[in-house]
């Protein structure tokens, strides 16, 4: 779904998995390399040179394995473990890895991201879906519980060379969710030439 910095973890991030047609979401907290790494291919951003997990997908390919799935099986102490297996069309091959580096991998390669039923209900919040108001204007709680109303951009309304400003200065600013948001309108408006 999207990465920002992870306010009780100085110079961590907090990567956020979105359940397929459901409301849950799964906080993974990451480093700022693999921060780096999965923002800027969820951007569409080439680096000028490979990044590791661009340099791992090549070299699979190279080979003819392929990452056929990644499966968060464990949450312990704070920590997800993952599994992926790979196929070469014979055989499968399971190895343990960190979430952030299979993550950064699976995005890269398009396969899907699995979790157990417990594991979703241990870490998983419900992102309740709520109406867009008419005008545009999203709540903010204040420190006394009530709302305040605050003005959002229409990013919609944007040109396409502001959107890339926006999108760059976003990505300058870490401010990944927000990145994430505009890119995707981004892409709808360069499609929609």
């Amino acid at each position: 779904m999207g990465i920002s910095y992870n306010q009780l973890q100085s110079g961590a991030y907090a990567l956020i998995l979105a359940q397929v047609g459901g409301p849950y979401r799964i906080p993974v907290v990451i480093g700022p390399a693999e921060a780096q790494s999965i923002a800027m291919h969820i951007e569409g951003m080439t680096p000028p040179r490979p990044l590791t997990h661009d340099l791992f997908v090549s070299l699979a390919q190279a080979y003819g394995v392929r990452l056929h799935e990644v499966f968060i099986h464990k949450f312990e102490d704070g920590i997800f473990s993952s599994e992926l297996t790979f196929t070469d069309g014979r055989r499968e091959i399971k190895l343990d890895g960190r979430t952030s580096d299979a993550i950064a991998i699976a995005i890269r390669i398009g396969c899907p991201i699995y979790t157990t039923p417990e594991i979703l209900s241990e870490t998983g919040f419900v992102m309740e879906e709520t109406a867009a108001p008419s005008d545009h204007h999203d709540e903010a709680t204040r420190d006394d519980g009530s709302y305040i109303a605050q003005r959002m951009p229409r990013y919609d309304q944007y040109t396409i060379e502001e959107l890339e400003r926006t999108l760059k200065d976003m990505i300058n600013d870490e401010q990944y969710e927000e990145a994430a948001k505009i890119n995707e309108i981004l892409r709808q408006k360069r499609n929609n030439r």
